[in-house]
Parts: structure tokens; C-alpha cells; sequence
């Protein structure tokens, strides 16, 4: 007959080994996971390092572009504007490969129109100013 430290023996052995298991089981799952969290963040940093490389072509383009309409030449003629677009269209076509978004610039606002301010002042001079209902 079994005595009943054995059982408690066995029943912490087992207790044990269905534990480790299931730690053994959730270290596989967060190893996964960290995997997959690692590359999506791979992934991210690449698009955004793109964003910043065509945004730094574009200021480059407008810079070029600006200093050949200054010297009164024709764009067309300019190797270097068109070398410049060249390359941002292949950053873009990087970009668009990996599923990355291209980053839109913003272009200034023009102001909202102004509304008119009422004051107090303004406001008992109009209902004054109303006809009294008949």
C-alpha cells in the first residue's frame, strides 16, 4: 500500500512536470510573438527611413528647381533635376514594395475668413433695433 507521502510525492512530480510544461508552452508563444513584433518594427523603421530619404530628395529637387527658374533656364534641359526625380520615384517604388505609405507634405493653409464678432453691445443695439412681433 501506498503510503501517503508517496502520493503527495507523486502528485507534486506531476503537479511539477504540468507547470513546467505550460511555462516551457508560453515561452514558445512570446518567443513567436517577439519575432513577429520584431520584424513589423523592422519594417516600420524601413518605411519611415524612406519617407525621410524622399522627403530630403524633394527638398533637394525644389532646391535645384529653384536655382535653374532663378538663373532663367529651362528645366528641361537640367540632368540633375531629372537625375533628382529619378530618384525619388525609385524611393517610392521601394516604399510601395515593402507596404509603406508615402508621408503626404503639407502645404500651408490660407486662413480662414474671419467671423464677426458680436459684442453685448452690438447684441442690445439689434434686438432694439427689432420690430415687436403684432
Amino acid at each position: 500500500m501506498e503510503s501517503l507521502f508517496d502520493k503527495i510525492k507523486k502528485d507534486v512530480k506531476k503537479g511539477f512536470e504540468e507547470g513546467f510544461a505550460a511555462v516551457k508552452q508560453g515561452a514558445n508563444v512570446v518567443s513567436v510573438k517577439m519575432n513577429e513584433l520584431s520584424a513589423e518594427g523592422k519594417r516600420q523603421y524601413k518605411i519611415f527611413n524612406l519617407n525621410l530619404k524622399i522627403q530630403d530628395q524633394m527638398k533637394e529637387l525644389g532646391d535645384m528647381t529653384y536655382a535653374v527658374l532663378d538663373s532663367m533656364k529651362s528645366l528641361d534641359e537640367n540632368k540633375k533635376i531629372k537625375a533628382a526625380f529619378a530618384k525619388i520615384k525609385k524611393l517610392e517604388w521601394q516604399l510601395s514594395k515593402i507596404g509603406g505609405k508615402k508621408i503626404k507634405t503639407v502645404a500651408p493653409k490660407k486662413p480662414a475668413k474671419k467671423e464677426k464678432v458680436i459684442t453685448k453691445k452690438a447684441a442690445t443695439k439689434t434686438s432694439k433695433q427689432a420690430k415687436p412681433l403684432k
